[in-house]
């Protein structure tokens, strides 16, 4: 009997020391973040010219970081060009030769156009994104600066030309792709033309890892009619047969003729371009 007793004391305390260990295990798991990881790139990324822009994915496959050189790989008259200009002061020397992306200015002219050309510009950029972006519980304003990179490699600025200072004053120095140069860096402010132009292309990557498209949806054909207040919603794309969200380019002219790129707020947690 005193054996059968001490065979039963020693299996309680058996089994006290394992639901113990099993317990520990679970509090230790509990500080894994759970968030979703990713394997491979997004087919999205294939799009962004990678003689401009490069993008990785991290090891864990929890991030991605993309990078540029903020040089757009497309025609402008902002390229270094023979013709000296002026604007509010600051003159933009002559160069000894034309770049050979460089265009005559159609939409804007050398009066008009911002101090600086492209190349003058030391403008890399680096953003880190969530590999599996999710929507923050709420939206938060942009602010002046880059607020995307395109997949020109050149980036992506709001509706806001300075603080409290609408982009109307400075639509007339927007080059035909509705892009000028300054403070940082050549960027763009309404839709490319270079490469989209009222259709699905993809337009480049939000701070806060949403894709950015043109102004037609691909699962429909047309214009997206469900978009939420920053042009986002969910639905298949180009690159993507899965429903995704991801923002547009909302079909909404602006001075009666243009399109903003991003006017709206983030819709998912943003981090800095730098």
């Amino acid at each position: 009997m005193k054996v059968s007793w001490i065979s039963m004391i020693l299996g309680l305390l058996a089994g006290v020391t394992i639901w113990v260990s099993c317990g520990n295990d679970d509090s230790e798991d509990s500080n894994i973040d759970d968030g979703e990881t990713l394997t491979e790139l997004p087919a999205a990324f294939g799009v962004f010219d990678s003689n401009n822009v490069s993008v990785m994915l991290t090891n864990d496959g929890r991030e991605i970081i993309i990078e540029t050189n903020g040089l757009p790989n497309h025609t402008s008259p902002y390229w270094s060009n023979t013709t000296a200009r002026e604007m509010d002061g600051i003159t933009t020397s002559a160069a000894a030769e034309n770049h050979p992306l460089f265009v005559e200015p159609t939409v804007t002219s050398y009066d008009q156009m911002a101090p600086g050309n492209i190349d003058d510009f030391n403008g890399s950029f680096s953003l880190t994104v969530d590999a599996v972006p999710g929507l923050a519980s709420s939206s938060t304003a942009t602010s002046l600066g880059a607020v995307g990179i395109s997949v020109s490699g050149s980036v992506i600025y709001n509706d806001q030309e300075g603080p409290n200072v609408p982009l109307d004053g400075a639509v007339g120095s927007l080059d035909y792709n509705g892009a000028h140069t300054g403070p940082q860096s050549y960027h763009y402010h309404l839709e490319p033309k270079a490469w989209s132009d009222d259709d699905d292309h993809l337009i480049g990557i939000i701070a806060d890892g949403f894709f950015l498209y043109g102004r037609k949806c691909t699962s429909t054909g047309t214009y997206p009619t469900d978009l939420d207040e920053s042009g986002g919603h969910i639905s298949t794309t180009r690159y993507n047969t899965a429903e995704a969200y991801h923002y547009h380019i909302q079909n909404e002219r602006y001075l009666n003729q243009y399109y903003i790129l991003f006017p709206g707020d983030y819709q998912g947690t943003a981090n800095a371009i730098r």
